[in-house]
């Protein structure tokens, strides 16, 4: 079988941290969902786990007797994950979905994973089964604004984002493939992360106000945002 950019490092070479600054951001979502729906689970696992910084960060969060396991079949994220190994956070270096048939969990997610994967609806249907709950953050990529200045190749090449989603597609990929929408809601990486280009700071005020206003069609116009899925 052909090894992919995540396995080869040619990932790695487009994003040296894994994305691990955005990791504090994204596990706040993620307690936050399963703080609303009442869920405590006792296992969270997740799937595509990079270095395993959204794991971590849950672990300071979450009564010590939860554990955590980390799957990712890059070698390059899998190395970043041993400086947070312990003996609440686990990790391997295998594909979850293939390599370990009978294993479950009470939550499992996959934190902006799908879109980077070639048969997305055979991995989130696959997915469903391992875990009570499910968890998936979903990049947006889908907007006007991102048609218009074709940012979709850039983000093939650099991010690996091989599928692109609206809220409506996300939702209905997901529904098809038997899951059940507990909770979602949007999160406004656009807004909340730091912006890196002069543009991108000053198109935040603009996007901030209208999105305070009319957040769906903000988000269909705009862009700049994912959206997070509680399933079972």
């Amino acid at each position: 079988m052909q090894s992919t950019i995540y396995e080869t490092g040619e990932y790695l070479e487009h994003n040296e941290s894994w994305h691990t600054e955005d990791s504090p951001w994204k596990a706040k979502d993620i307690l936050r969902i399963l703080k609303k729906n009442l869920i405590d689970p006792n296992t969270v696992c997740e799937v595509g786990c990079g270095a395993g910084e959204i794991l971590n960060q849950m672990s300071y969060q979450l009564p010590q007797n939860v554990q955590f396991y980390g799957y990712e079949i890059s070698p390059q994220a899998f190395k970043m994950t041993r400086e947070r190994a312990s003996d609440r956070l686990h990790f391997y270096l295998k594909d979850l979905l293939e390599e370990e048939p009978d294993v479950t969990y009470d939550v499992v997610m996959a934190i902006d994973v799908f879109e980077h994967v070639e048969d997305d609806f055979g991995f989130v249907r696959k997915l469903r089964a391992r875990g009570q709950y499910q968890v998936y953050h979903i990049p947006l990529d889908i907007s006007v604004n991102g048609i218009l200045q074709d940012k979709f190749m850039y983000g093939r090449k650099t991010v690996g984002h091989i599928h692109y989603y609206t809220k409506e597609t996300a939702l209905a990929l997901l529904e098809d493939t038997g899951h059940q929408i507990v909770d979602y809601f949007y999160t406004p990486d656009s807004l909340e992360l730091p912006r890196k280009t002069l543009k991108s700071k000053v198109a935040k005020y603009p996007r901030k106000l209208m999105y305070s206003i009319k957040p769906d069609l903000t988000v269909k116009l705009l862009g700049g945002f994912s959206l997070l899925v509680l399933t079972r």
